[in-house]
C-alpha cells in the first residue's frame, strides 16, 4: 500500500510541475508579454509561422534575461507562449529571427512539452522507490527483508540514471525535428544555422555569471548556453569565410563533410538536453 501512494505522489508532483509550470517558467525567465503594437514585426512573424503550422497563435512576450536565446512552453496549443530575449532582438536579421520563430512554433505543433514533461515521471518515480526501498532497508529489523529492500533501492537508482538518460535522449531527437519543422515551415537550412552559430558567439561572450543564471533553464532554450564556449571553437570551422554566418555553399561543404566528436563531446552530448550543435548544424546540412 505504501508503494501505491508513492506512485501517487509522483503523478501528483507532475501534474503540479505541469499546471504551476507557466507560471513558473515567466517568473525565473522574467518574461513580459508584448502587445501588437509594441512590437509588430514580432507579431506578424509568430502569426504567419502559427498559421503555417496549423495551431493558434501563441501569445508573444519578451524576456529580460540578458543572454541571446528564445524559448517556448505552456500546456498546451492553445495554451502556448513563444517568448524572445532582449538580446537577440539585437543579434539576428529578420529571417534568422524567423527560422528561430520557427523551430519554437514546431516545439509548440509538436506537443514537445507536455512529451518531455510526461517522459520526466519515469526517473521520477524511479528515484522515489530508491530513497523509500534504501530506508526501509536500513531500518528493516529483519536482514533479509532489509538486504531484499537495499538491492530493490539500487536497481532503482541505476533505473534512475538510465531512465534519466533516455528522457535526455528524447530532449535531443526533439530538438532535431524541431530543427526540421523550422524548415518545412519555409525556412532556409542556412538562416536557422546562422541563427544557432550567432546565439552560441553571443552566448560564449556573457560572462561566468550570466551563464550561471541561465545555466539552470537551459532546456527550455534553442542551444545549450553552458557548452558555448566549447561549440564556437568548432563552429568556427564551419565559417570558412569568417563572414559570422553559414551560407548555403558552407553547408553544402559540410553535407560531404564527415565529422569526428572527442570522446569527451560524446560524453557531453549524452548528458546533454540538446545535441552536440556540430552534428546538429550538420543535419541542417542534410536538409538543404
Amino acid at each position: 500500500v505504501f508503494y501505491i501512494y508513492l506512485l501517487a505522489l509522483a503523478f501528483l508532483l507532475i501534474i503540479i510541475q505541469y499546471l504551476s509550470g507557466p507560471k513558473l517558467v515567466e517568473m525565473s525567465m522574467r518574461v513580459r508579454y508584448v502587445s501588437e503594437r509594441e512590437n509588430p514585426k514580432l507579431h506578424r512573424m509568430v502569426e504567419e509561422l502559427s498559421r503555417e503550422a496549423g495551431i493558434p497563435k501563441p501569445r508573444v512576450g519578451i524576456s529580460e534575461l540578458k543572454i541571446p536565446n528564445a524559448f517556448a512552453f505552456g500546456r498546451s496549443k492553445r495554451d502556448a507562449r513563444v517568448c524572445v530575449t532582449k538580446g537577440i532582438l539585437e543579434l539576428l536579421d529578420d529571417d534568422e529571427l524567423k527560422a528561430v520563430l520557427g523551430h519554437e512554433i514546431s516545439h509548440i505543433k509538436h506537443r514537445d512539452v507536455a512529451i518531455i514533461t510526461l517522459l520526466s515521471v519515469i526517473p521520477m518515480i524511479c528515484y522515489m522507490l530508491y530513497i523509500s526501498f534504501l530506508w526501509g532497508g536500513m531500518f528493516s529489523r529483519d536482514r533479509r527483508e532489509a538486504g531484499i529492500e537495499m538491492a530493490v533501492g539500487i536497481i532503482a537508482l541505476l533505473m534512475y540514471f538510465v531512465t534519466s538518460l533516455l528522457v535526455m535522449y528524447g530532449s535531443r531527437i526533439r530538438e532535431y525535428y524541431a530543427d526540421l519543422g523550422s524548415v518545412r515551415l519555409g525556412n532556409h537550412p542556412s538562416k536557422l544555422a546562422t541563427a544557432l552559430y550567432k546565439l552560441v558567439y553571443g552566448n560564449a561572450k556573457a560572462d561566468e555569471h550570466t551563464i550561471r543564471q541561465a545555466a539552470g533553464l537551459k532546456a527550455f532554450f534553442l542551444n545549450d548556453v553552458s557548452r558555448a564556449r566549447d561549440e564556437i571553437r568548432e563552429l568556427r570551422q564551419i565559417d570558412l569565410d569568417m563572414s559570422g554566418t553559414i551560407d548555403e555553399d558552407e553547408l553544402k561543404v559540410l553535407k560531404e563533410k564527415r565529422i569526428k566528436l572527442s570522446l569527451e563531446d560524446r560524453i557531453m552530448e549524452l548528458l546533454s538536453s540538446h545535441p552536440n550543435m556540430l552534428k546538429r548544424i550538420k543535419h541542417l546540412a542534410s536538409l538543404t
